[in-house]
């Protein structure tokens, strides 16, 4: 079963069972996924609705830091229920050493191709390599360090 159809039973159950954080939560990812599918006249597969619970869960994460400075406890709790249902339609993740490993092997391919060791302006060509790779396997801002790390 693909992922969305995965999300729309699951938001089916949540009416049923009368579940309103994770009716709400649900609902919000099905219409994010539903803006993207109008605006690019496409339909989306589940790498790209992974890339869409990535992006709401980055968003879920920076308002909880944000309410918890901000002292609001309250708002940062909602917050953090609605980041529990996000997390549980994520595959499992890559560990940093197998993130670690997959970005070694792209810099070497990358050095074979440049004929020397990849510097730091080849960031960007190793960093495109890796996300094309690594998305939806792997949280980006763990790509990145991993990418940094390779070219050091």
């Amino acid at each position: 079963m693909a992922l969305k159809e995965q999300i729309t039973e699951d938001m089916k159950s949540a009416m049923r069972a009368k579940d309103s954080v994770r009716l709400g939560t649900i609902r919000l990812l099905l219409s994010a996924c539903k803006q993207r599918e109008v605006d690019e006249r496409i339909v989306l597969d589940d790498a790209a609705v992974i890339a869409i619970l990535d992006k709401l869960i980055k968003q879920r994460k920076d308002s909880i830091t944000a309410y918890t400075q901000a002292a609001r406890m309250d708002l940062a709790d909602v917050e953090s229920a609605e980041l529990l249902v996000l997390q549980a339609y994520l595959p499992q993740r890559l560990s940093s050493d197998e993130v670690a490993a997959v970005v070694k092997t792209l810099a070497e391919a990358l050095a074979t191709e440049l004929g020397r060791k990849p510097g730091p302006g080849e960031m960007g060509k190793l960093m495109a390599a890796a996300k094309a790779q690594l998305a939806g396997k792997a949280e980006m801002g763990q790509v990145s360090a991993a990418v940094k790390a390779a070219l050091n």
